[in-house]
């Protein structure tokens, strides 16, 4: 399936994650992707960053203070402007509990952590929102 956009148009992601060295490398794993990447601490901040930012797709980490990443998925999938954009769940654990809440939710796909710089590629590549 041809899209008529460029390949090289950099996809607009935002990842979310309480964890500053999880951020880190996925920014640097993004950019290095040729991605342009905005960074949010909880769903929060990442809730307020959204209309603004309008990303293409989005990495959500599971647990976080505050809003968790369930909470978080649920309002962006709610809100009609964000409800086509894929969420991504990020979690240290790779149980089914936590895939089918996930997909319950909304979310597109789950990447346990440590993630490499192929699978976050490669997740990128698989759901950026066909324009």
């Amino acid at each position: 399936m041809e899209s008529s956009a460029s390949p090289r148009t950099a996809t607009k992601v935002l990842v979310i994650d309480d964890s500053n060295t999880i951020r880190r490398s996925a920014e640097i794993f993004l950019k290095q992707g040729g991605h342009e990447v905005v960074l949010a601490e909880d769903g929060f901040d990442a809730l307020a960053k959204l209309s603004d930012y309008q990303p293409d797709l989005v990495f959500c980490d599971i647990l976080m203070p505050r809003l968790d990443g369930y909470q978080t998925c649920a309002i962006i999938k709610r809100n009609p402007q964000f409800s086509s954009v894929p969420v991504i769940m990020l979690s240290s654990k790779d149980g089914l509990f936590d895939k089918a809440r996930g997909r319950m939710v909304g979310s597109q796909d789950y990447l346990t952590k440590p993630f490499t710089k192929d699978q976050l590629l490669q997740a990128v590549r698989q759901h950026r929102r066909e324009a």
